[in-house]
């Protein structure tokens, strides 16, 4: 082996190759007849003039129309949804959203996520039940 190829192939033994894209998108895995989702979590954006107010949200969300997530408090989750909406996870109690910054998977029966039925499993091996869904609806900040 020459010192070019090697240094050719040290990202690759380092594991920095394998870094993740800029544009992730929410992947489909079916393992052993299981339906996995893979949400990525995209980084806080810098403030914006906008403020999200929360209404009452839908008791379940269909999984294809899931683009994304975000973190937004310590035990919550926004996810993006394809038709430009976002829609609030609340989290069970005692259950740090903060284990999900590297993405989450979801595990949907039916394809439909729910709240009081389903859960987000971080990649690290961490679950936690949905406890509600809210919609956010955007205000201009005062």
């Amino acid at each position: 082996m020459t010192i070019a190829t090697f240094i050719a192939l040290l990202p690759a033994l380092l594991g920095i190759a394998g870094a993740e894209p800029a544009e992730e998108r929410v992947r489909t895995l079916v393992v052993q007849d299981q339906i996995l989702i893979r949400v990525p979590v995209r980084p806080r954006q810098l403030p914006t003039p906008l403020q999200w107010v929360e209404r009452k949200g839908p008791k379940c969300i269909a999984s294809s129309a899931i683009r994304g997530a975000t973190l937004s408090g310590p035990e919550q989750v926004d996810f993006l949804l394809f038709d430009r909406r976002r829609v609030r996870a609340r989290l069970d109690n005692n259950c740090p959203a903060l284990d999900f910054y590297a993405g989450f998977y979801l595990n949907p029966d039916d394809q439909r996520i729910c709240a009081g039925r389903d859960a987000i499993r971080s990649r690290i091996g961490g679950s936690c039940m949905i406890d509600r869904f809210r919609e956010l609806v955007p205000r201009l900040k005062r």
